[in-house]
């Protein structure tokens, strides 16, 4: 049974940190491409990070050089570590993950169920 189950969100006010963590299950985590997406009120999902099997990263435009992906796979867990948050990165956090290169929902395999990061000004 796969599961992706993410932690790390709360409340921060603008300028702060937050980690999230994703501890997966269930498949083989080295071998797979993963991605941290987000979705805010009214708006569709989008991808925000990305990691290849090989460590291999990339970032949208409005989070790029504030937030950092990585993964540990001896761990089979994957992080975001975000930085100088913003109001405008208030949303839910979803860990994903796909056989292949991530870059649109429709390509992710697997879901975790979410968590909820809320930056006050």
């Amino acid at each position: 049974q796969v599961q992706l189950v993410e932690s790390g969100g709360g409340s921060v006010q603008a300028g702060g940190s937050l980690r999230l963590s994703c501890a997966a299950s269930g498949y083989t985590f080295s071998s797979y491409y993963m991605a941290w997406f987000r979705q805010a009120s009214d708006k569709e999902r989008e991808a925000v990070a990305v990691i290849y099997p090989g460590g291999h990263t990339a970032y949208s435009d409005p989070v790029k050089g504030r937030f950092t992906i990585s993964r540990h796979n001896a761990e089979n867990t994957l992080y975001l570590q975000m930085n100088s948050l913003k109001p405008e990165d208030t949303a839910m956090y979803y860990c994903a993950a796909a056989p292949q290169l991530v870059i649109s929902v429709g390509s992710v395999r697997y879901w975790g169920q979410g968590t909820q990061v809320t930056v006050s000004s």
